[in-house]
Parts: structure tokens; sequence; C-alpha cells
């Protein structure tokens, strides 16, 4: 896959199928390449550990584990609504100068969340 995802770490989105639907969360982590992401409290799994010596301690311990990025949408810090992800260049029109930053597609909005 290798292609270049709309969610970035530090993002907040919502969980819009699934199990954990309707969850919102911040984005830990993203691996484009197999297109999927970590959301803090989404996908919550069990791991059996077994002790490492004095510093890790065995037992079960509870961890996020990766979503598919298609099964969330960012959320508008403006607006707060979960939102499609749009595109517009900013700052001039020469192509060195131009930069590129998400905007939310809902009417009457039109946010950026990059800074």
């Amino acid at each position: 896959m290798a292609s270049k995802l709309f969610v970035k770490t530090g993002d907040t989105v919502k969980v819009i199928t699934g199990e954990d639907k309707g969850t919102t969360g911040k984005v830990q982590s993203v691996n484009p390449e197999t297109g999927r992401i970590v959301v803090e409290k989404v996908n919550m799994v069990k791991k059996h550990q077994k002790p490492r010596g004095q510093g890790m301690p065995g037992g079960i311990i509870e961890k996020e584990a990766p979503i598919d990025a298609s099964n969330v949408m960012l959320v508008c810090p403006k607006c707060g609504k979960a939102t499609r992800v749009g595109y517009k260049y900013l700052d001039g029109e020469a192509k060195p100068s131009r930069r590129k930053v998400r905007v939310c597609k809902q009417k009457n909005c039109g946010a950026t969340f990059d800074k």
C-alpha cells in the first residue's frame, strides 16, 4: 500500500465503524505502509507477558491494537464534528513557497487542521 494517509500523529479522530464505533481519541502512531493507525483507548487487546527480569514483571497487559485508517474520521477543531478531509494550498503562487494543508469539508466551516 505505502500511500500517504489523511491522519497524522496527535490528531483527534472518531471511530465510525467496528466494535468501538462512536469513540473519540488521539492518534498515537501511524503506519502508512499497512494503512493502519493506533488510537488511544480504542481496540484494546490483552497480552499475556512472561516476566523478563526484575524491571519487567509478567502478567496480563492491556494495550491498544492498530485499526485501519479508513475506519476513522478526523474531528474538526472549529466545529467539533467528524469530517472528511480536503486539501488546499497556502502561501503564495510560486511552487517552492506553496504549502499544502488539510481542511474541514463541513458546510460553512473550512477550518485547517495543520498549523
